[in-house]
């Protein structure tokens, strides 16, 4: 099973969460109240292939009055300079085109040096690492889409 679909699971199935590829997905797909985003980052701090596509897109999409959440993969140990870099990204856009970021995730339990992810000491979301602590993620995505309901208010 995907993140995606582990999240969608916890938040009670796919009546209560579409999962959308951002490589099929159209500027409308945006268009809800409450919105998450995953992606993960690749190589040295990059976004994922699809979202690098999309990124541009985002531009047209007018977030105001939407609540955003964000997760992300990555590697905290080979790449702890860039650990969580392409939820940071994606955030700082939405937000200058309206969104209003929930989700935020404590750094702690975590060893990196640096993120585009962090804001004010915490990530802008999920930050999982499939890489050297998957056992943790079922647990984590277990608190985050609980502190999400409330935030979401569902």
């Amino acid at each position: 099973m995907s993140i995606s679909e582990t999240i969608q699971t916890e938040f009670g199935g796919d009546t209560v969460v579409e999962i959308i590829d951002i490589s099929k997905a159209a500027a409308s797909d945006f268009d809800r109240e409450n919105i998450i985003i995953g992606c993960p980052t690749w190589n040295v701090g990059e976004l994922q292939a699809d979202w690098d596509v999309f990124y541009e897109e985002l531009d047209n999409i007018d977030f105001t009055g939407k609540k955003v959440a964000y997760f992300g993969l990555g590697d905290q140990v080979n790449y702890a300079d860039s650990f969580q870099d392409a939820i940071g990204i994606l955030e700082e856009k939405i937000s200058e085109r309206g969104g209003m970021t929930v989700g935020y995730w404590s750094t702690e339990g975590y060893e990196f040096n640096e993120s585009k992810g962090v804001r004010d000491g915490k990530f802008v979301g999920l930050a999982l690492d499939e890489d050297n602590q998957s056992e943790l993620t079922d647990k984590r995505i277990e608190n985050w889409v609980a502190q999400l309901k409330q935030e979401f208010g569902i």
